[in-house]
C-alpha cells in the first residue's frame, strides 16, 4: 500500500473518530439536560405520580368498601380517579429511600416517618388553606392533633417495603415496556404533561368548589367558626350574584360535593367537629351499599 493511500485511510479514521466523539458529546449534553433526582429523571418521577395517584384511588375505594360496607368516594379531587396522597407519598419515598432500599428495617421507619410527615403536611395545610379536614385520627390511640397516627404511620412503612421491594421494580418494567412499544419518547412524555395539568386545574377546580361550599354550609346553617364575619360577607358577594350562584348550584351543588367529598368536616370555636354530610339531610354519601354495617 502506497503512502497516498495511507494518507486517505487516516483522514477516514479520524473522520469516523470526530463524528463518534462528536455523537458521544451530543448525547452526554443530551443527558445532562434531563434533570435527575438521586438517578432519577423528573419524567419518571412524573410518571409515578399519576400512576401510584391511580392505585391509591383503587386502593382507598377498596379500604372503604371492606370497613364501612360502601362504595364512597375516595378522590383527592371533584373529578379525575386520583388520590394524590399516595403519588406524593409514593414519589418521596422513591426518591428519598434509594439509597437505603436493601435494609428492610431503614424502609420500614424511611417510610413510617416519611408517610407521616405527608399526611401531617397535607392535612395541616388543608386546614390553614381550606379550612376543613380531610380525615381525622382524633379517636385513635398515639395521634398528633388527629392528623397522624401510629397505626396509619406503621402502613405506610409497610406500604414502603413493598413499594420499594415489589411494586415499583414492575412499575418500572411497565414504563420501560410501553416506552419500547411507542418508542417515539416525545408523545409519552406529551401525556405525561397534559395529565400533570389536568391534575392540576382538577385540584385547583376542587379547591375553589370545597370553598365555596364550605361558605354556604357555614352560612346556611349559622355554624359559630372562626372569621365568621368575613365569610358572611364572602357569602353575600358571591351567593348574590343571581348568576355565579346558578352556575355554582348547578355545578358544585350540594350533592355533587357530598358524594365527591363524603368525610368533609371542619372545626367550630368550641372545638366541635361538624360533618358536612350532616348539613346535606337527604343526599347520599356513597355511590353502592355493599352490606349493612351493624355497630354492637
Amino acid at each position: 500500500m502506497n503512502t497516498k493511500e495511507n494518507v486517505v485511510l487516516d483522514k477516514k479514521e479520524n473522520s469516523k473518530n470526530n463524528e463518534d466523539l462528536n455523537n458521544n458529546s451530543d448525547e452526554i449534553v443530551k443527558n445532562s439536560k434531563r434533570m435527575r433526582i438521586f438517578g432519577i429523571t423528573i419524567w419518571r418521577i412524573l410518571a409515578y405520580f399519576i400512576i401510584y395517584s391511580i392505585l391509591g384511588f383503587f386502593i382507598e375505594t377498596l379500604y372503604g368498601t371492606i370497613t364501612k360496607g360502601m362504595v364512597e368516594s375516595r378522590q383527592s379531587f371533584l373529578y379525575g380517579p386520583f388520590c394524590s396522597i399516595y403519588g406524593l407519598g409514593a414519589c418521596t419515598m422513591i426518591v428519598c429511600l434509594q439509597k437505603v432500599k436493601k435494609s428492610h428495617n431503614y424502609l420500614f421507619f424511611g417510610g413510617f416517618f416519611l408517610g407521616a410527615l405527608i399526611e401531617y403536611s397535607v392535612s395541616f395545610l388543608g386546614e390553614m388553606i381550606l379550612h376543613v379536614k380531610w380525615w381525622d385520627y382524633s379517636n385513635l390511640p398515639f395521634n398528633i392533633n388527629g392528623r397522624i397516627c401510629v397505626g396509619f404511620s406503621v402502613f405506610w412503612g409497610i406500604l414502603a417495603m413493598y413499594l420499594i421491594g415489589s411494586l415499583n421494580p414492575k412499575i418500572d418494567k411497565l414504563i420501560n415496556y410501553t416506552k419500547r412499544k411507542i418508542k417515539n419518547e416525545k408523545i409519552l412524555k406529551n401525556i405525561v404533561i397534559i395529565t400533570i395539568i389536568l391534575m392540576m386545574i382538577d385540584c385547583i377546580i376542587s379547591g375553589i368548589a370545597i370553598k365555596l361550599f364550605e361558605i354556604r354550609k357555614i352560612e346556611q346553617y349559622n355554624l359559630n367558626v372562626e372569621n365568621r364575619d368575613i365569610i358572611t360577607k364572602q357569602y353575600n358577594d358571591i351567593y348574590g350574584n343571581e348568576t355565579l350562584s346558578k352556575f355554582i348550584y348547578k355545578f358544585w351543588s350540594d350533592k355533587k360535593m357530598i358524594i365527591t367529598f363524603p368525610n368533609l368536616k371542619i372545626k367550630d370555636k368550641d372545638g366541635n367537629m361538624i360533618y358536612f354530610d350532616s348539613l346535606c339531610p337527604g343526599e347520599k354519601t356513597y355511590y353502592l351499599k355493599v352490606y349493612e354495617k351493624y355497630n354492637k
